[in-house]
């Protein structure tokens, strides 16, 4: 009766000659129109009402039950739970002129169920159609090195975009996520190639820098061993005990070059 007091203004004269009819119905056949009148909407749906192809003023009904005229009523459930859809990949041309395939994931919700039926064929749908046409959009006015290093920022970006678009719509865009960024093979070889030629010049920087370094070292000990006689004795004593551990066969001794000097000129 309640329904029947908000959209009584609006019925005219035949919607009272059936809401009538509908009345008749449910007392005729009661208990079993009951069967027909009550419906049941989860926590997380609601049902929008239409009465003669309008909708029921107060918005959409449940969770719970509810109650509809037979003959007179017609109603449609909407899912309120946040729902995920993938892009398919689109071949994209970034703005430096590099065709790649992207796709993403988008989270979204209805936030207004009255909207979502009345204002769109299939939200759903064409939710997805947006994502799609915003993607590309989106992508093509990034660099493939932006692409790659700013997946964050371009998520962010087209989620403020299809929020503001689909608000008309009764949908929330929670989240996107872009998933999968592939480059033209060609492509991921040069790149590989690349970054090898980078790894190799490192390499040789750090060995060049290590040879600098032991040299230094090595010049420096030379110089403390010139200064130092004695030291250069305890070397030779160091390389005799360090060739006796090893056991090999033959041992060599080393002279100092002026016992060698001496022994030559006698």
């Amino acid at each position: 009766m309640e329904q029947q007091k908000e959209s009584g203004g609006d019925l005219g004269a035949c919607g009272y000659v059936l809401y009538g009819l509908s009345i008749v119905l449910v007392v005729l056949f009661f208990p079993f129109s009951l069967c027909f009148t009550i419906k049941i909407v989860q926590e997380y749906e609601r049902a929008v009402i239409f009465r003669l192809g309008r909708v029921v003023s107060g918005g959409a009904k449940g969770p719970g039950m509810f109650f509809v005229y037979p003959c007179l009523d017609e109603f449609k459930k909407v899912d309120l739970r946040t729902t995920a859809f993938d892009v398919p990949p689109q071949e994209i041309l970034t703005k430096d002129s590099v065709t790649v395939a992207v796709d993403a994931v988008v989270y979204s919700r209805i936030f207004d169920p009255t909207m979502s039926v009345c204002n769109v064929e299939n939200a759903q749908y064409s939710t997805k159609l947006l994502a799609a046409t915003t993607l590309r959009n989106v992508l093509g006015t990034k660099n493939m090195s932006e692409l790659l290093s700013e997946r964050e920022t371009i998520s962010e970006q087209m989620q403020t975009i299809l929020d503001v678009s689909t608000d008309p719509w009764g949908i929330k865009v929670e989240r996107v996520e872009i998933k999968d960024v592939r480059l033209p093979q060609q492509l991921q070889r040069a790149m590989a190639a690349e970054a090898e030629a980078s790894r190799e010049a490192r390499a040789k920087v750090l060995a060049a820098e290590g040879e600098q370094k032991a040299s230094r070292a090595l010049k420096e000990a030379a110089d403390i061993m010139m200064e130092s006689p004695a030291a250069i004795q305890l070397r030779y004593l160091q390389t005799l005990n360090s060739i006796a551990a090893e056991k090999n066969s033959t041992i060599i001794f080393p002279l100092p070059i002026d016992l060698l000097s001496s022994m030559v000129k006698k």
